[in-house]
């Protein structure tokens, strides 16, 4: 590992707005340990961090936490939780937050499959994912599959909201199918969000509004933005599509690509 990146786990142990517990930390003997859970403050992110009734906003696989920081600005009366495990990026974000006292502000970082495990039913209003990767060969490990439906449902308020944003076509119509299959209300859909002359009731603006370093990249590929909104009503029981979708065929630029 980087001395880069060491300096930068070192410097998050400092931040008051991270709380970090990954796999390691979680298992104990092959098991969650249940103290962990505990202390992961879920069902008191209001009471004891943030200070307040305002509904939680979680962004899943936040990377630089670019739209964690940049929501929270757009909305001080909503609170914003990056979670994703990459520490070396978070730190960005979290950073930033720190140095500007952004208060409504927070950086999880774990995998997402355990969010379960860091918050209590009825605790989320909103979730936001941007820009994840599509898992093209698992579909467990997708972020809007099915098995995160349910992990989704644990903790979200009733027919709260799942925002998706992504370049993926491949993602993209892998989410519409599982849509089509699950009876979740959708409120908005575009294959192409900047090409959209009209809007659905803001939502479009919403998602127009920030952009974060990997959208720059596909925007200054030519690429188009995908984006879905729907709402999580609760179900019993889920369908997981299995048609054939065609794989993306591009890679991202590397880590230090800067776009124009």
């Amino acid at each position: 590992m980087g001395k880069n990146k060491l300096k930068k786990f070192a410097e998050m142990e400092t931040f008051s707005n991270v709380f970090q517990c990954g796999a390691s930390a979680l298992y104990k003997n092959g098991q969650i340990d249940e103290s962990k859970i505990v202390n992961a403050m879920a069902g008191h992110w209001r009471d004891t961090y943030f200070h307040n009734d305002n509904p939680i906003v979680l962004e899943l696989g936040c990377g630089r936490g670019e739209y964690t920081v940049g929501l929270a600005q757009r909305y001080p009366d909503k609170n914003f939780i990056g979670v994703d495990i990459k520490g070396a990026r978070m730190w960005a974000g979290a950073k930033e937050a720190e140095e500007t006292g952004l208060k409504n502000v927070a950086f999880l970082r774990t995998n997402i499959e355990f969010i379960t495990s860091f918050f209590s039913p009825d605790e989320i209003d909103e979730i936001w994912i941007t820009f994840c990767d599509p898992q093209m060969k698992k579909a467990t490990k997708r972020l809007t599959s099915t098995y995160f439906m349910q992990r989704y449902q644990q903790i979200m308020k009733p027919s709260g909201l799942i925002h998706l944003k992504t370049d993926s076509p491949f993602l993209y119509t892998y989410t519409t199918e599982m849509l089509k299959l699950n009876p979740y209300p959708v409120l908005a859909s575009t294959d192409d969000l900047y090409a959209e002359s009209t809007d659905k009731n803001g939502l479009f603006e919403d998602a127009r509004a920030l952009k974060t370093h990997y959208e720059k990249q596909w925007l200054d590929r030519g690429m188009k933005i995908k984006y879905i909104v729907w709402r999580l009503t609760p179900l019993t029981q889920w369908e997981e599509p299995t048609i054939e979708i065609e794989k993306d065929s591009y890679r991202s630029y590397g880590r230090n690509y800067q776009a124009l």
